[in-house]
């Protein structure tokens, strides 16, 4: 059975609340207000409702009013003239709309005053629980957790309430964001190697006024997101603006840009045009169709849908392996293959935790003293080039360089295998003081996920590894964590987006493929009990546990079943990088 869900981060964010008696009232925010249709027949955007808020009105009770004042607060980035007039002056002088936007469910619950009703301010407190926010840099960071507020209104002179005083922000309900925001990809530049895009998922509310395509561009100008900050760069210089973009008669898609982009220069239009195609195709909004880029009105560059160009999106090699009795083989279609050429490929006890690098020039593995690498090639030797008895399994970066984690001295280590130099100490400022036990570095070269923890609850964690400034791996935050005995078997980039989670829990085995980007969470159904896991894209491969199962290598299928593809003397498969 297949079962999505939405993770939580791993602290609880909110303050727990309760709702005893008949002292709370259980109402459904999601008014007063009218829609309207906005954008609904542009090709270049997306359909949505467009909220219209109601100003307080005289005969309104506080609760009616904060539920006017919340409808006022989803509708404020199209039309800013109401929410004032649900304040008084004092508090229109201190509130600011900046800030994070806090998501509740559309449930609300609504603590009323004390009766009474003479009293000059009526404190109502406003109860909900939190799914998430979505940060100042458009980031939606997944929540888990009741949420409380109370809010002090007083009578107005001409009738009804007016909040007193209102913290900074805006409160939104779920389906507020469903209804005006959009889940967008935008791509940026690898910082480090900028042979590759890297994609940025962000929550964008779209514009009446504006084509969800101007809206994904004009958000492209702008930085990454927290999660890429120093990690992924662009090829627009500072300063381009959007002025248009609009659909042509031959139905290309037509952006118009300006700014100090050169028509003489054009040594950066192909990673531009792939910013641009990249983000408007992936979002729905340009797929199929040609794009041109203008400069003030004049061609700069263009893209044709049946261009065959995926350098891009190199994954750094398709090939599948796997290893049997201490020897590298290739995978074929039907599952075993041929040894590989050189020392890998030859029998041997000592060595294991295999890694393929690019293109599948060179194996690393572990061994009793440290991390040797070996060139696929017959002429090869195997070569010690990290020494460390606390090191976690080997990573290769598209750049070439080998990565781990030493876990006694509790840092970063890098080998620069092309220039034969190293390892060097690389700045991880988020880790050290976690227990990691695993480091893989995904294929887009920027995002890294580690796993923490041996004997207590364990986590995995996501980190960049970032440029400005000199290289480090930064920007680490949680992505899961488990309950305290459970065990974190093994992890594997899917692709740029979603890393594969293999837990080994009290009760069974668990399998999930967590969406980095929003925190959603796809549970793959097992039948047999599993201890290794290699993925890429479509395709993902996994080692049966040879005591439960038997020694073999499974394929997922589309069906969500798994078929064996080799059934004995196999231990791990392995997918170039990853």
């Amino acid at each position: 059975m297949r079962t999505i869900r939405q993770l939580g981060t791993a602290v609880a964010l909110a303050v727990a609340v309760a709702c005893a008696g008949t002292g709370c009232t259980v109402i459904q925010v999601s008014g007063p207000y009218t829609m309207n249709e906005a954008s609904g027949g542009d090709p270049l955007s997306k359909p949505f409702q467009r909220l219209i808020a109601t100003p307080p009105q005289p005969d309104w009770s506080p609760e009616q009013t904060l539920r006017g004042l919340q409808a006022a607060m989803a509708a404020f980035a199209d039309d800013p003239t109401v929410l004032p007039q649900y304040l008084t002056a004092d508090a229109l002088k201190s509130w600011t709309p900046s800030g994070a936007v806090t998501v509740l469910d559309d449930l609300m619950q609504f603590d009323p005053p004390e009766p009474g009703g003479d009293e000059p301010v009526q404190r109502v407190t406003l109860k909900g629980r939190q799914v998430a926010s979505i940060e100042e840099d458009d980031t939606y960071v997944p929540q888990a957790g009741n949420w409380a507020r109370p809010f002090d209104l007083v009578k107005a002179r001409e009738g009804g309430y007016r909040v007193n005083k209102l913290p900074d922000g805006l409160i939104l309900t779920r389906s507020d964001v469903d209804r005006a925001y959009r889940p967008t990809k935008l791509y940026y530049l690898n910082g480090s190697t900028q042979d590759r895009i890297v994609v940025d998922n962000v929550r964008l509310r779209l514009k009446p006024e504006e084509t969800y395509a101007k809206v994904i561009l004009e958000r492209l100008l702008k930085d990454p997101s927290g999660v890429l900050r120093g990690a992924a760069t662009t090829a627009f210089p500072a300063g381009t603006k959007v002025q248009s973009v609009t659909s042509a008669e031959d139905e290309r898609v037509v952006v118009n840009l300006s700014g100090p982009l050169d028509l003489l220069d054009l040594s950066g239009e192909d990673a531009l045009m792939a910013q641009i195609r990249y983000s408007l195709n992936n979002n729905d909004v340009a797929k199929g169709r040609g794009i041109s880029v203008l400069l003030d009105g004049e061609p700069y560059t263009s893209y044709e849908p049946n261009t065959d160009d995926l350098r891009w999106l190199d994954n750094g090699g398709n090939n599948a392996y796997y290893v049997s009795k201490g020897a590298v083989h290739s995978m074929s279609k039907e599952g075993p293959g041929s040894a590989v050429a050189g020392p890998a490929g030859q029998q041997r006890q000592g060595y294991s935790h295999f890694a393929i690098s690019k293109q599948g020039g060179f194996v690393a593995a572990m061994t009793s003293t440290g991390i040797s690498v070996a060139p696929l090639t017959q002429e090869g030797q195997w070569q010690e080039v990290i020494q460390g008895t606390d090191l976690t399994p080997p990573s290769w970066h598209r750049d070439g360089s080998l990565w781990t984690f030493d876990q006694k001295n509790r840092v970063v280590l890098r080998y620069d295998h092309a220039g034969k130099r190293g390892p060097e100490v690389v700045s991880a400022p988020g880790l050290e003081k976690l227990d990691v036990t695993r480091l893989r570095i995904a294929r887009d070269g920027v995002r890294v996920a580690v796993t923490t923890g041996k004997n207590l609850a364990q986590t995995v964690q996501i980190g960049a590894l970032t440029v400005t400034g000199g290289l480090a791996l930064g920007n680490v935050r949680p992505l899961m964590g488990t309950e305290a005995g459970d065990e974190i078997l093994d992890i594997a980039w899917r692709d740029d987006e979603h890393l594969l989670v293999l837990v080994q829990s009290k009760a069974q085995q668990i399998l999930n493929e967590i969406d980095v980007g929003d925190g959603e969470v796809v549970e793959i159904p097992l039948k047999d009990r599993l201890e290794a896991l290699a993925a890429l894209n479509e395709r993902v491969l996994a080692a049966a546990d040879a005591e439960k199962a038997g020694s073999k290598i499974l394929e997922l299928n589309q069906d969500q079943s798994w078929t064996p593809k080799i059934d004995s003397d196999v231990e791990i498969p392995l997918f170039p990088l990853g």
